[in-house]
């Protein structure tokens, strides 16, 4: 018997000896190769981390697994540039990674220390970005501990200028971050979900493109109409903030009939990372095949 129990644990080291390779070879095998059209991922840090909090974001976003990046940091100068009104002396811990992808990709927004961005969600992020005129990219989202979340955005912005070479349009990401603050002053006021929340702004941007508002009692209706729809009651205030940002975002210069196409489910995410591993059936069998073998190498020592 002691034999056998022997054998028992030498088998399982040689089981951890061979699956940790052959994990480890999967995954080389689904590293991203470095895209020559739209440039490596981009990171920007928060200004206002430290050497050991930069490397849980680094951890978080996976920045030693891309082949190669670049990298730059967000501060309260930023900040001033693309929200008026800002504090320049105010401290940045959200970081992110920005990859572009192909025209017609979408946004696919992931905030990977979900415990840490404690206000602002996926799907809150990706309306905003497109109020500000980011499409076609995804997006990581980290913080070393808990922050609301409004701050990632200005990194996101000063990222996607560096790596397009596009300038944003300042009154445009200064209406992003002011949709920013009334979606989750809305959703914590009304308490209604995040879902619900980012499902009414997308309902009455949507509403906005196709009936074109000449005034600002028309955008009121729109806003109205959709709130019925959702069968949402908001305080005669939040009701107020939700239309006068409405007013603002149907005088800007934006497509929203892409916004559909844009809002991609964040469950692409893993399809995308994943999705090639999990449907090569070589491998698994493979791996099938060798707990199939053990068990019935194991069952036959106690017959």
């Amino acid at each position: 018997m002691k034999q056998k129990w022997i054998l028992i644990v030498a088998t399982f080291v040689l089981l951890v000896s061979v699956i940790m390779p052959m994990s480890a070879f999967a995954a080389n095998n689904t590293q991203s190769a470095i895209n020559e059209k739209l440039g490596v991922p981009i990171i920007v840090y928060g200004a206002n981390l430290t050497e050991d909090e930069k490397a849980t974001v680094k951890e978080a976003l996976q920045v030693d697994q891309e082949p190669e990046v670049d990298e730059i940091t967000v501060s309260g100068e930023d900040l001033v540039k693309y929200i008026s009104d800002s504090n320049p002396s105010s401290r940045m811990y959200s970081s992110a990674k920005i990859t572009r992808e192909e025209a017609g990709k979408g946004l696919i927004i992931s905030i990977v220390t979900p415990d840490n961005i404690t206000e602002v969600t996926s799907e809150m992020y990706a309306n905003a970005m497109l109020t500000a005129g980011i499409e076609d990219a995804t997006v990581e989202i980290a913080a070393p501990k808990p922050v609301t979340g409004h701050s990632a955005l200005v990194g996101i912005y000063k990222a996607y200028e560096v790596k397009t070479g596009e300038t944003l349009d300042t009154e445009r990401t200064d209406v992003a971050n002011d949709e920013l603050s009334v979606a989750t002053q809305i959703a914590e006021n009304a308490n209604i979900t995040d879902e619900q929340i980012a499902e009414l702004l997308t309902g009455i941007k949507q509403q906005i493109s196709e009936l074109n508002p000449a005034t600002k009692e028309e955008v009121e209706q729109i806003v109205s109409d959709q709130l019925a729809k959702l069968n949402i009651e908001l305080s005669e205030q939040d009701r107020q903030l939700l239309v006068d940002l409405m007013d603002r975002i149907s005088q800007l210069d934006i497509d929203f009939s892409k916004l559909s196409d844009q809002l991609t489910d964040l469950a692409t995410t893993f399809e995308e990372k994943y999705g090639e591993l999990m449907q090569d059936e070589g491998f698994w069998n493979g791996v099938k095949n060798f707990f199939n073998n053990l068990i019935d190498t194991v069952s036959s020592w106690f017959k």
